[in-house]
């Protein structure tokens, strides 16, 4: 068993649920959250005023998979996600040792 750990734009979130909707997953959670990596933060405007932002928001999708399918789970979050600039999020696999 897996755990997979993804960290995305928030726009792209549905059309990775989408993506893996006939998916053979045991279990998915998704969460709202903020951070940064290399683009440290970035500049909204409000009210015809620039402003920086310390955190830029993004969304947390959690996923629990078979090692057998892992692989194949992952191609399908790539293929949606991937776009080439900075910002396009983090994917951890972790091993998990036991699953209840």
């Amino acid at each position: 068993m897996k755990q997979i750990i993804t960290t995305i734009r928030p726009y792209l979130a549905e059309q990775v649920l989408v993506s893996l909707r006939r998916a053979p997953l045991e279990a998915l959670s998704v969460v709202e959250v903020k951070g940064y990596g290399r683009q440290k933060s970035y500049l909204d405007e409000y009210r015809d005023t620039e402003y920086s932002q310390a955190f830029v928001p993004k969304v947390e999708i959690t996923l629990w998979v078979d090692d057998s399918r892992c692989e194949e789970i992952l191609e399908k979050i790539v293929s949606v996600t991937r776009t080439g600039r900075i910002g396009d999020g983090k994917i951890l696999v972790l091993p998990v040792a036991e699953y209840l």
